[in-house]
């Protein structure tokens, strides 16, 4: 890797006092819940074990804080990661977790409440928040919920206050299309179940039902916990957008009178056009732009960046129109979707251009775990979401395991360990570490204003952003070739002529009025003093 003209320690200690141009007279206020913050998503049974059981578990991740946050700010060495979202963690008999039998239990597996409070407490010391994954629109077969559902129903006790619980339509009858229906057992009736038939999905028309969901949130919100990801968010009424949005409008209306700074975002696996219309009651992830193919995919390698930063100031405008507050989840991977390595590899540094694109990006981004450091996982020919959800790679002795059903061959993982990479300058971790301190030290870039650089004739774009009283532009040269680019064309208003950060494989340096950016290269540049 070359050497950058500029290094990346210019600024960290003294950017927050330094004047980055004059006060705008229109620059966007600040949205006060200050949840525009990079998150981290942890399968938990796959991140850290504590106990020598394979499994792993809450003290494995708080075993781990160092790494992901250790509370010491641009003093400290660790990923700098300002959230946590944990999969779910409920009293369930599956490795995901996600049809929950009890959802005021801790499984077992993963520790105990206690282990839980003592996660909340470790991460707020650090202005770490920790948000729950809430599978809501179903639960397991041997929740309680659900037993005495099925025992009111075979005894045709109307008068049950469970006999309504769970969507159920008559044998033989019409049923609502794109759902999926099983018998159930001693009964003339078949229940929904749109996933496996050991989820079995619950009956939002009944008052009961909603309220008893509520109750659950209300539990964790109480125990300290900053809010949630709530799985299948549209599976509440499958294919029907507008009850949907109308459930979570009141849902989040409860929840905002407990906590109205509540971290929310929603799993609404769709296209922008449906998504949108959920954002007046709260942010969905956004699926467009992840995935192999996708438009942050299609950027990093060697796309026009003028694409990503067109899309990026319509979509921000429209969601922003559904709620002033609202704001962008952008990500690459999850536990859903075959991990990101795979398509965008280190060696073309595909995958630290994708990084650049989408953590120097507004709202809150989400890092997969094992991201940071390449971990691989894909469906592959076993058609089976564990291979997406492999243990992560310390290097350090922990003895966290595949989880059952994985069948990836462990030689396809050529991309190291954590403890490898933190001991290697150029490393990908090392990169991500750089760019979360450089998004942090520049809160304009998370929750400014957003416009696009108007350069037409070459790969090379970003946008400018404006906060307060700090102005930055935010560059990418996503093609192999050196460009020089006049700083007039950057802005109208600024002059920015003072190199923050500079992340890639290129030098980034000022000569003549000009900019000059290497290839594969992304840096932030503000006004000098």
């Amino acid at each position: 890797m070359k050497h950058f003209i500029f290094p990346l320690l210019a600024f960290l200690p003294v950017l927050l006092l330094s004047a980055c141009g004059a006060p705008k007279k229109d620059a966007a206020p600040a949205l006060t819940p200050e949840n525009e913050r990079v998150f981290y998503e942890i399968f938990v049974g796959s991140f850290s074990d504590s106990n020598g059981d394979g499994i792993g578990d809450l003290r494995g991740i708080i075993q781990r804080m160092d790494y992901l946050n250790d509370g010491k700010g641009s003093e400290g060495n660790s990923l700098g990661v300002e959230g946590l979202w944990l999969t779910p963690i409920f009293k369930s008999p599956s490795y995901h977790k996600y049809n929950v039998n009890d959802y005021y239990a801790i499984d077992e597996q993963f520790g105990t409440m206690e282990d839980l409070k003592e996660l909340i407490a470790l991460c707020h010391s650090r202005n770490v928040k920790l948000i729950l994954d809430l599978p809501l629109n179903h639960t397991g077969t041997n929740h309680p919920w659900f037993n005495a559902f099925v025992l009111a129903r075979r005894r045709g006790r109307q008068e049950d206050p469970y006999y309504d619980f769970y969507s159920v339509c008559p044998q033989g009858s019409m049923l609502p299309g794109g759902r999926s229906f099983q018998p159930l057992t001693g009964t003339d009736l078949l229940y929904e179940c749109n996933f496996t038939g050991e989820m079995p999905e619950l009956d939002f028309d009944k008052e009961a039902v909603r309220q008893a969901v509520l109750e659950v949130a209300k539990y964790y919100l109480d125990l300290g916990v900053d809010g949630f990801r709530f799985d299948a968010a549209k599976y509440i009424y499958l294919g029907e957008t507008a009850k949907n949005t109308a459930f979570w409008q009141w849902f989040m209306g409860e929840l905002r009178k407990i906590k109205p700074e509540i971290y929310a975002v929603a799993e609404v696996w769709d296209g922008d056009a449906i998504t949108d219309s959920y954002f007046p009651a709260l942010d969905c992830f956004n699926f467009t732009t992840a995935g192999a193919e996708s438009l942050i995919d299609s950027t990093a390698k060697a796309g026009y960046v003028r694409s990503f930063t067109a899309y990026m100031e319509k979509y921000l405008r429209t969601i922003k129109t559904m709620r002033p507050e609202a704001m962008p989840h952008l990500f690459i991977s999850n536990h859903d979707t075959d991990r990101a390595a795979g398509y965008l590899t280190l060696i073309s540094r595909q995958m630290h251009m994708a990084a650049n694109l989408y953590l120097l990006s507004p709202g809150s981004p989400t890092i997969y775990y094992g991201e940071e450091i390449g971990l691989k996982g894909a469906r592959g020919g076993a058609s089976t979401d564990a291979n997406r959800r492999l243990a992560m790679r310390w290097g350090d002795g922990d003895t966290v395991k595949n989880p059952v059903g994985s069948s990836y061959e462990e030689k396809n993982q050529v991309n190291g360990t954590v403890a490898e990479q933190l001991a290697a300058e150029g490393s990908l971790l090392k990169h991500y570490q750089k760019i979360i301190a450089l998004r942090k030290a520049h809160p304009a870039i998370a929750r400014g204003s957003y416009r696009p650089l108007a350069l037409t004739d070459i790969k090379a774009g970003g946008f400018v952003a404006e906060w307060q009283d700090q102005a930055v532009c935010v560059l990418h040269n996503t093609s192999r070739s050196t460009e020089r680019i006049p700083l007039s064309a950057l802005s109208t208003e600024y002059r920015f002529d003072r190199i923050e950060g500079v992340l890639g494989l290129g030098e980034a340096a000022i000569e003549e009025g000009e900019l000059v950016i290497g290839g594969l290269t992304s840096l932030v540049l503000t006004t000098s003093p």
